[in-house]
């Protein structure tokens, strides 16, 4: 699978009031997070879905973001301080060749790949871990663009997250998205 990381300055358009017309964070992860959840997102650049995610598992909840850009961590630290959420995220830099979620092995709730699994060198190695960190009964909601992922490569991610142990359980609409819902059954 190829690899291309998104560059750390595009983290400001993405993180832009007007993608919120297209994508509105609240509306998408509604159905999947509620308080007291683990939930896990990689590659959450600057945060348009974790400051919302953060806000929903509440203060007795857990958002873990992780990326490989230090600059997006950090960018996405400081929205997390000034918004009051900073104490329910873990935010972390994680190396290029694995996601370090040991810490996590059987508790995420809920695990959102939004935009990201194409730019992973492996989709394979990126189900494998997830699946690991996903508590049995966890959900993981895979969401694609259709610009930079064609269907097949697409439904090549789905074989790989089957390889995992997750099974396809519903194709949720999004607007301008290939999506699966995905769950670990054991």
């Amino acid at each position: 699978m190829e690899n291309h990381t998104c560059p750390w300055w595009l983290g400001y358009i993405l993180i832009s009031p007007v993608r919120r017309w297209l994508q509105d964070p609240a509306a998408i992860v509604r159905p999947y997070v509620q308080e007291g959840m683990t939930v896990f997102e990689p590659g959450p650049g600057m945060g348009f879905f974790t400051l919302e995610l953060a806000r929903r598992v509440g203060p007795g909840g857990r958002v873990v973001a992780v990326d490989v850009e230090p600059r997006m961590i950090a960018a996405l630290k400081r929205r997390l301080e000034k918004a009051g959420l900073h104490d329910r995220t873990d935010a972390r830099v994680s190396p290029a060749d694995s996601m370090g979620l040991g810490d996590l092995r059987g508790k995420v709730d809920f695990t959102l790949a939004f935009f990201m699994v194409h730019e992973m060198p492996s989709a394979e190695r990126f189900f494998a871990e997830a699946a690991e960190a996903m508590k049995p009964g966890g959900t993981l909601l895979l969401v694609e663009p259709p610009g930079h992922v064609k269907k097949e490569k697409f439904e090549d991610e789905l074989r790989a997250a089957a390889r995992a142990g997750l099974t396809l359980t519903d194709r949720p609409t999004i607007r301008r998205s290939q999506t699966a819902l995905l769950k670990k059954i054991a």
